[in-house]
């Protein structure tokens, strides 16, 4: 995700996470990266990662643990919602 971030070249970047209902977590996400968050998005930082989250994607976000998988099968992010019983990246 760093490598990522860097490639795109504008400090300060970050990853949108826009989450919409439906999937087998019972979440769709679409992933962008963006110079800077749109208005009304939320700043998450871990480290030198900045996530930028819509509103509507934060109120779907309520009891769902986000988690980055990395397996012969497929790699990127796993959704574990607690209302389900799949997770799904």
């Amino acid at each position: 995700m760093r490598m990522m971030l860097m490639a795109d070249g504008v400090p300060g970047s970050g990853f949108r996470l826009a989450l919409s209902p439906g999937g087998c977590s019972d979440l769709n996400s679409e992933v962008s990266i963006e110079g800077t968050p749109l208005p009304g998005d939320a700043v998450v930082e871990k480290g030198s990662i900045r996530l930028f989250l819509p509103a509507e994607s934060r109120i779907l976000l309520d009891g769902v643990t986000i988690d980055f998988s990395d397996t012969a099968s497929s790699t990127g992010l796993v959704f574990m919602n607690a209302k389900s019983s799949c997770g799904c990246s």
